[in-house]
Order: structure tokens, then C-alpha cells, then sequence
């Protein structure tokens, strides 16, 4: 197939439209934050760094840490912003841009996003940290994708949808899984694993009411008390949704749709059920970025 310059488009310089940079510049491991500023934290730990680019809210460095090339780079708040992330990344990888064709061979790139989240159960103290082994989405980003059935848990989306009385006038929510291989090798036995909820908005669809009353005022305390019985390794575990967030289930749903490893983890730097808040996390959030810089 070839893709017309009106859907892959490519700047004058070589480098892909909304993050600028070249398919040179990007390294089979990469990990995505939401804040511009956090690229250069991450970036410090670096050994040496190749490129240093920035693009509107996509600032993208690559370098070798411990021997391991890694990109990481900035996507900005939301999911919209990670189907531009996504595709893009993938199209790195994967497409020739000469001849605006896809590769001989398939890339595969191995995606860690490091962020902040709100806990939602009342057992989950700030500064936790939670991978996300699957994502409901309450965007719809997935759902103008073909594939999506094929990488979702469709189960988990009608049990959610009955325990939720879900409108219809909200749009359909999805569950994208994050790659199971990926989650041991960062998770590891020193994170909580569990069911994220990735929102549309900060204020509204995470049921914060300011000025404005919400759709579902019980929203919260019906997300609270959701529980899925799944199987794994051969063991049966209940999973609560932990956290709220605003990417994960594009990120892990995209990247099982192109073939891609990706998984969300994040800091608890709220509690919602307690309405616990820590303003000043920056510092602490380095430790994760520290565990997932040695586990990728």
C-alpha cells in the first residue's frame, strides 16, 4: 500500500508532521510522560543523548542509558494526543518514507508510559505506584478503529457497562489490554496491578464537580466498588479498578492493534475515595522513572 501524502505527512526535512523527528532518531524502547518537562528528568539518567527535539507539546529525546538506547518523549495531556503519538511512533518504525510504503520487515517497539494518577480505592496511599494491566476507556479513540474488538476485553466491557448503568449518551467505553509480557518485566512484585479507568477530561469524566453538575453523580463510588474475576498464570484473582488517568487505554489499545509492547505506570498522587491530594510529587516520581529505566 502506498499512503498519499494527505495521510502520512511527512515534513520537508524528513521527519514525520506532529513530532518532527526522523525515523533515525527513534529507539526500539521508548518511554512516554505527559509533562514536556519530564523529558529532561528522564533524559538526565541518560549516559549520552543523540537528538533533542521539540515540537509543539512533543519534545523527544534519544540516548543510551546503561547500554540501552531509549527515546523518550512527551505526548502531552489525553488520548487524543496518543493517537497522534501512536501512529506516528509506528510510522517510524514501519513505513519508508521515500517510497511511502511499508517496511520489508516489522519493528517492534516496546512503549513504557510513566505518569500520575488518582487512586479511587480508599487501601491505595499516595505514592503508590500502579501498572495498568488493562484500561477502560471512556474516550472512544478505539472505537473508529476496525480491530478494536480483536485487541479488547469484551467481557469486562458489558460486565463494566451493566455494574455502571451505563447512558449510551456518554458513548461506548472499551478495555484494551497492556502487553502481559511487558507488565511482568517492569511491574515486577513491587507495583499494584489492577483496572484503570483513562478519561476523556480531568474534571467532568472523572466525576470532580466545581461548578457544573456530572451526568451520573454516583459515578465514583460505582467505579469504587466494580469487581472482574480473571485468570492468571492459572489463578483465579479479583481486579478492582485502582486509578484514574488520561492515557493508558489508547496507549495499550493502539499498540496491540499495530503489534506494538506497551503498558502504563503511574504514581498515586491523589485519592479520590480520601480526596487526598500531594501537589508536590515531582520529586518523588523520579523513582519510578529510575525502575522503569532499569526494567525496560
Amino acid at each position: 500500500m502506498k499512503y498519499a501524502p494527505s495521510e502520512l505527512i511527512v515534513n520537508p526535512d524528513g521527519s514525520i508532521f506532529h513530532l518532527h523527528i526522523r525515523p533515525e532518531h527513534l529507539a526500539d524502547n521508548v518511554i512516554l510522560v505527559g509533562d514536556p518537562g519530564r523529558v529532561e528528568t528522564v533524559a538526565s539518567y541518560f549516559d549520552s543523548k543523540e537528538c533533542d527535539i521539540i515540537s509543539r507539546e512533543f519534545h523527544t529525546i534519544t540516548g543510551s542509558y546503561r547500554g540501552k538506547r531509549i527515546t523518550v518523549l512527551s505526548t502531552g495531556i489525553g488520548c487524543d494526543n496518543i493517537d497522534i503519538v501512536m501512529n506516528e511512533l509506528d510510522a517510524l518504525a514501519n513505513i519508508n518514507f521515500d517510497t511511502r510504503e511499508d517496511n520489508q520487515f516489522f519493528r517492534q517497539l516496546t512503549i513504557v508510559r510513566i505518569g500520575t494518577c488518582g487512586a479511587i480505592q480508599p487501601e491505595i496511599p499516595l505514592g503508590t505506584f500502579v501498572a495498568s494491566v488493562k484500561s477502560i476507556g471512556f474516550d472512544g479513540l478505539l472505537n473508529y478503529y476496525a480491530d478494536r474488538d480483536k485487541v479488547c476485553d469484551l467481557e469486562l466491557e458489558q460486565a463494566f457497562c451493566q455494574h455502571m448503568n451505563w447512558s449510551a449518551i456518554k458513548g461506548a467505553p472499551y478495555v484494551a489490554m497492556a502487553d502481559h509480557t511487558l507488565i511482568e518485566q517492569i511491574a515486577s512484585q513491587d507495583m499494584v496491578r489492577g483496572i484503570t479507568v483513562a478519561c476523556g477530561g480531568f474534571y467532568g469524566p472523572q466525576g470532580r464537580r466545581i461548578r457544573m453538575e456530572i451526568q451520573d453523580p454516583n459515578q465514583n463510588e460505582k467505579i469504587e466498588s466494580f469487581r472482574y474475576q480473571i485468570n492468571i498464570g492459572g489463578q483465579d484473582n479479583i481486579l478492582s479498578i485502582c486509578n484514574f488517568e488520561m492515557e493508558s487505554s489508547a496507549l495499550a489499545g493502539l499498540a496491540s492493534i499495530l503489534g506494538h509492547r506497551a503498558m502504563t505506570c503511574c504514581m498515586v498522587i491523589a485519592n479520590r475515595h480520601s480526596k487526598e491530594m500531594n501537589t508536590t510529587y515531582k520529586n518523588n516520581i523520579e523513582t519510578l522513572i529510575s525502575m522503569v529505566l532499569d526494567r525496560i
